[in-house]
C-alpha cells in the first residue's frame, strides 16, 4: 500500500525518511576524503609530517559536515510547517537531494587540490546548488500558503527566506574570491558555517511558534 498525503502527493514521513538518510551517507563518506598517509620509511617525524599534511582535507571534512548538518536541520525546521506535498515539491526535493550526496565528491575535490581555482569554484557551486534547492523548496511550499497552514507568521516565512540564502550567497563569493586569492576564498569557505551557528531573529521565531504548538491553550485539546 502506498504511503499518500490525503490531499496528494507522497507522505511527509517518507520524504523525511529518504532526506534522514541521504543526509545520513553524505556526512559518513566525508570521512573518506581523508586518506591515511602512506609513509615510508615509518618514523614519527614523517608520520607527523604527513599528518599535517592533510590540514587542506581535514578543514574541508568539518566545512562539509557542518554544512550539512546545517542544512539538514533547516529542512528539519521547514517540515514543521509543511503539511502536505504535491508532485513538483517532491521533485524539488529530489534534485536538492542530489546536490547534498554530490558534495563528498566536491568536498575531496577541494580538499585534495585547495589551491586551484576549479576546485574552489565547484566546491562553491555545489554549495550553491544545495542552499538554492533548499530556498525553492521553502518557497514553493510557502507561496500563497500553498504546502502548509494558513496561519504561519508571514514574517516566519521571510526570514527563513534570508536565513537560506546567507549560504549561497557566502558561496557565490567564496567562489568568485578564488579568482583574486585561493587562501582568503578558503576562509570564506571555513567562515560561512559560523554564520549559520550565530543565532539570529529567526531563531526566536522557530522557538516562539513551537511553543505556542506545545501550549494547550492555544489548542482543540482542552476539556470543556
Amino acid at each position: 500500500m502506498v504511503d499518500s498525503d490525503p490531499r496528494g502527493g507522497l507522505s511527509k514521513v517518507r520524504i523525511e525518511a529518504l532526506t534522514d538518510g541521504v543526509f545520513a551517507i553524505a556526512m559518513t563518506l566525508l570521512i573518506f576524503g581523508i586518506k591515511v598517509p602512506v609513509v615510508t620509511p615509518v618514523t614519527d617525524k614523517t608520520l607527523r609530517h604527513e599528518l599535517v599534511r592533510l590540514w587542506p582535507s581535514v578543514l574541508t571534512y568539518v566545512i562539509s559536515f557542518v554544512m550539512l548538518g546545517t542544512y539538514w536541520v533547516g529542512h528539519h525546521n521547514q517540515y514543521h510547517y509543511i503539511r502536505r506535498t504535491d508532485r513538483l515539491f517532491l521533485w524539488i526535493n529530489i534534485f536538492f537531494l542530489m546536490c547534498v550526496a554530490s558534495i563528498p565528491f566536491s568536498a575531496s575535490l577541494l580538499g585534495q587540490y585547495p589551491a586551484a581555482r576549479t576546485a574552489l569554484t565547484v566546491y562553491g557551486l555545489n554549495l550553491i546548488m544545495v542552499g538554492g534547492f533548499l530556498y525553492a523548496h521553502w518557497r514553493y511550499a510557502t507561496h500563497n500558503h500553498r504546502l502548509v497552514e494558513r496561519n504561519i507568521p508571514p514574517e516566519l516565512v521571510r526570514l527563513a527566506k534570508h536565513r537560506i540564502l546567507v549560504g549561497p550567497v557566502a558561496s557565490a563569493m567564496a567562489a568568485c574570491l578564488s579568482f583574486v586569492n585561493v587562501r582568503l576564498s578558503l576562509a570564506l569557505f571555513a567562515l560561512i558555517p559560523l554564520l549559520y551557528l550565530i543565532p539570529g531573529r529567526i531563531d526566536r521565531h522557530w522557538l516562539r511558534s513551537r511553543g505556542e504548538d506545545l501550549d494547550p491553550s492555544r489548542s482543540g485539546a482542552q476539556s470543556d
